[in-house]
This record gives structure tokens, C-alpha cells and sequence, in this order.
């Protein structure tokens, strides 16, 4: 089967279209079962108008943080066929969290587990209940939960059975929330329409050559772009296949990949790296992977090699984006080169356009150093209730800065040199990480690396590194590696081994971790 991509303008409606086409294709895909497209518009209908039934309508917002699984795809298409905004949280999130993000989003119902790993929802939002309180209904996926709370089953089988006529839903409603980290202050939703999702999906699907018979590891967070942009609504538009994976696991992604024959693997670099460390890598069949999409962090030169080495049979591509582009915006090209694929970003796909400015806003030369600006219908719609960071990001021209500095070579090809805000600047000299950590990671056994800067007396800023191996290394190898390729105010001050590199819920080295290590500026 391969199908074709709908060009439906809203997620219902393409949905709608893959069912009429092939209501008995497969979608989901678990260890306990495989649902067609048919059973899930009818499982995904039930759920639409029992939410209805608790008061749910036009301009609402759902919650959930679940795993990734069947109920999360169901709340999906319910929720904007109803022309409700699902808001997208981790299953990992906490007090914290989902203090602020379910006030501020003003989420009526709140989809959640009732216990993840040691963490008892249930009996955490019986007692913080009271601080929110614009969340009128709690539903738990399993059975815990409390006297006024509901359960997943009972809200799918206390629908009314009468069939319902939904209203059109406007292309430029907000389907989804997405809460960026706050790295740098409070998180803040991007706003999602269902034109600019469904803009990169398909973008996304057909630089890639995504077709029906293609079959999806569903490994990352769905509360970010890479597992809900990039994967299911990227094979939602043509009708492809979900291999369900509730959180990424090296072993379990692994072994879904192989039993289920998973065609297309995207995850950002660590997943990459902890799936080809596992013993059961080396001999395992990985034929049938035929794309791999490695996105959400810099794709260091040397793990692009080893991903390209371990798959052979794969295109690898690399893929930028942000949720303020709603999913991919720039990707390898096609019949890219392995030093290309792993040198660069890629190019603008779809109706996408570049542009690289300096700092007073001016186009900058191929090849110049330059703060990377986006437009075209990928862009979000702004901050959820936040009109200065709005403007501040999307500005009033159709412009997203991107807050990542890159050149653009003469071929179209954007080359990252690092994150604006990561940049700091050493003795009156910038320094961008990503060079210093594509260094580290070339040698042998360095896994991963993470440089940021901190305050220093004697040269303003100064350079930290942090890295993880795979066997011993002697850290005087890295230093004389960094003395010998890079210019003095590069190198690093001071180089550090650590077992293994903390890490953001969505798998992308957590520098904030790293830096709060180091209230006291380092004297040299």
C-alpha cells in the first residue's frame, strides 16, 4: 500500500480522509494489539462526544500527560474535532510544572496516568487539586484516583451513543500547547494551528519520501514537536503506521524496532547513541529501517558517521526545527553526501524561508555568521497569552528568530554554529559550544559533550566541559586535543568526566543542570 498524502486543511479532516481511503490499514501499533484507522475514528468519536457531554466545546483546553499510547492519539483527534487545544505536557513533569502550565493554559480537563514509574499521580493531584482550579475534570488512564475524578474507560463507555455532527474546524485554531523548556525564564506555549502543524508534517513527509507503507518509532515525547510533529501527525498525513513506545527506553525502543519492522527512526542524538551501545544492537536485523531522522540537538560529526555506519541501509537525514516552526523546518538534502549530512543543518523544505541577519537586522554574506530567522506557514501563532515574548520572537513581519546562529553556504545549506544564548564570550572573543563538543566528541571514546560558560574574574567569561565515555580516557587527551585544534580562547578552562551527561525529559543534554553547579565563578 502507499497511499497518498491528504491534503485536508484541519488533523480531522485529514484524518477523516485516511479512514474514507483505508479504514482497514493499521495505525496504532502495540505490544498488546494493532488498531485500524476505522477502530480508532470509532474509539476517537466516543471519547469526542462524552467530552462534549462534561461541558467541552469550541476554544477549550484538554491536558494530558500520559505515555505515549493509544489514549494520547485519541485524545488528539477528539479534542480538535472538537476545535479544543490539546495541552501537551511530559508524563515526567511535576509540581512545578504543572503548577504553572495548568493555571496559565487555563486547562477545563486534565488526561493523565493515575502512577508513572514511582510517582503516584492520583494521590498528588487529590492533594494539589485546590491549586488549580480552572481544572473542572480529572480523568486517570488506570484505576486510581479520587471521589470526584473519572477513569479513561468510564469516559469512553458513558459516551452517548447517538452519533454526532461536529462543526467545521478553522484551519488557524490552535490545536496544541507546547510549553517550551524556559531555559532562560518562564515556560511559554506556542500556539500550534492546525495549518502550521500539518504545513511541516507534510513538508516533512515529502522531502523525506514518506509514504503509507512506512511504519513510525514512536519513541519520543508527544509533548514535543519531534514526537508529535515529526512522527505522528507526519504519519498521520499519509496514512502510515505508529509503533507505540510509551517512553523511550534504549532496549525497548530497540526491541519494538525490530519486532514491529519500524521503517522510520527519529530521535535526538543520546537515543541514538544509548540504542547503539546496548548489547543487543550489533546482531540485530536493522534492514527494514529505511530512514533515520536525527533531530532536537546538534548532530555531532562523529555520531552522525556512527548512525550512518550502524544503518546502512537508511537514509540519514538531519532535521532543525523548534516548536515556534510547529516541527521541521530545515532538513538534509536529497542525495546529500555523508560529509554534508553530518556538516550541516540541512535546507528550508516546503514553503520555508531563510534568512541570516547580524546583529542590526542585516542580511549578513554566504558564509557570514548570522542569528537564523524563519518564515512561512510552519510558523506558530505566537505565545499562548504572552504578547511581549511574542513579539519579541515572532516580531510583526512573519519573522521567527530563531536565537541560533548559523552561516549559509552558497549551495542553500545551513551550518549551526551554536545557540545565541549558549554563546558567551571569552577575553572579548565569542565562542559557540558546538564547535568545542563536535571536537570532543571526534575522539574514540568520548560519548557526548556539553560546554557552557560561566563567570570568570579574569577574562569575563570562561569555558566549561563536560563529557561522557565509553571506556577510560585520560582528560590530558582531551586537553592536548583542544590545544592542538582550537585557538586559544577556545579551549576549554577546565574539562570534566562525569558518568553520564544529565539530560532534559526529551532526551537533549540538560546544560541548565550543568551550570547550576557553578554559583562561584572559577578564578584561573
Amino acid at each position: 500500500m502507499t497511499g497518498s498524502m491528504s491534503t485536508a486543511p484541519t488533523i480531522p479532516a485529514v484524518f477523516d480522509d485516511v479512514v474514507e481511503r483505508t479504514p482497514d490499514a493499521p495505525f496504532l501499533v502495540t505490544n498488546e494489539r494493532t488498531w485500524t484507522y476505522r477502530e480508532v475514528a470509532d474509539a476517537a468519536d466516543s471519547l469526542a462526544r462524552s467530552l462534549n457531554t462534561i461541558g467541552v466545546s469550541r476554544g477549550d483546553r484538554i491536558a494530558i500527560a500520559a505515555p505515549n499510547g493509544p489514549e494520547w492519539i485519541l485524545t488528539l483527534i477528539a479534542a480538535t474535532r472538537l476545535s479544543a487545544t490539546v495541552v501537551a505536557l511530559n508524563v515526567l513533569y511535576r509540581e512545578r510544572e504543572l503548577d504553572f502550565m495548568l493555571n496559565e493554559s487555563g486547562a477545563s480537563v486534565l488526561i493523565c496516568s493515575d502512577r508513572t514509574r514511582d510517582f503516584d499521580f492520583a494521590r498528588f493531584l487529590e492533594r494539589f487539586r485546590n491549586r488549580l482550579p480552572g481544572v473542572k475534570h480529572f480523568v486517570f488512564l488506570g484505576d486510581g484516583g479520587f471521589s470526584t475524578s473519572r477513569t479513561w474507560n468510564h469516559l469512553i463507555t458513558a459516551a452517548p451513543k447517538t452519533k454526532q455532527q461536529w462543526a467545521p474546524v478553522h484551519p488557524m485554531t490552535p490545536a496544541f500547547l507546547l510549553y517550551t523548556s524556559g531555559t532562560t525564564g518562564a515556560p511559554k506555549g506556542a500556539m500550534l494551528t492546525h495549518a502550521s502543524i500539518l504545513a511541516s508534517a507534510r513538508a516533512q513527509a515529502q522531502h523525506l519520501g514518506h509514504t503509507a507503507d512506512d511504519a513510525f518509532l514512536a519513541h519520543m515525547p508527544m509533548n514535543h514537536v519531534g514526537g508529535l510533529t515529526c512522527t505522528v501527525v507526519a504519519a498521520l498525513t499519509i496514512g502510515a503506521r505508529l509503533i507505540l513506545v510509551p517512553e523511550f527506553h534504549p532496549q525497548h525502543s530497540l526491541e519494538a524496532m525490530l519486532t514491529h519492522r519500524a521503517t522510520v527512526c527519529l530521535g535526538v542524538p543520546t537515543m541514538y547513541q544509548l540504542m547503539m551501545a546496548h548489547p543487543k544492537f550489533a546482531d540485530s536485523d536493522r534492514s527494514a529501517v529505511g530512514t533515520c531522522v536525527v533531530g532536537g540537538a546538534n548532530l555531532e560529526p562523529a555520531l552522525g558517521a556512527r548512525v550512518a555506519e550502524a544503518f546502512p541501509t537508511a537514509r540519514l537525514a538531519n532535521l532543525y526545527g523548534l516548536s515556534e516552526t510547529s516541527g521541521g523546518a530545515v532538513i538534509s538534502g536529497t542525495g546529500d553526501d555523508l560529509d554534508t549530512l553530518i556538516t550541516t543543518l540541512g535546507v528550508p523544505v516546503g514553503d520555508t524561508e531563510v534568512r541570516v541577519i547580524d546583529g542590526d537586522g542585516h542580511d549578513v554574506a554566504p558564509g557570514d555568521d548570522g542569528e537564523l530567522l524563519i518564515s512561512g506557514s510552519i510558523t506558530a501563532a505566537g505565545y499562548w497569552q504572552r504578547p511581549d515574548a511574542t513579539a519579541a520572537t515572532f516580531g510583526d513581519d512573519g519573522w521567527v528568530r530563531t536565537g541560533d546562529i548559523v552561516a549559509q553556504r552558497d549551495d542553500g545549506h545551513l551550518v549551526l554554529r551554536g545557540r545565541r544564548k549558549e554563546m558567551y564570550v571569552r577575553g572579548g572573543y565569542s565562542v559557540y559550544p558546538a564547535e568545542i563538543e563536535n571536537l570532543l566528541t571526534s575522539h574514540l571514546h568520548v560519548t557526548a559533550a556539553a560546554v557552557i560558560g560561566i563567570p570568570d574574574y579574569s577574562f569575563g567569561e570562561a569555558g566549561l566541559a563536560y563529557v561522557s565515555v565509553d571506556e577510560p580516557v585520560d582528560v590530558e587527551e582531551l586537553y592536548e586535543l583542544c590545544r592542538t585544534k582550537l585557538a586559544p580562547y577556545k579551549q576549554p578552562e577546565e574539562i570534566t568526566i562525569l558518568d553520564r551527561l544529565p539530560t532534559t525529559p526529551t532526551g537533549k543534554i540538560n546544560k541548565s543542570e550543568l551550570r547550576r553547579r557553578h554559583a562561584v565563578p572559577v578564578r584561573l
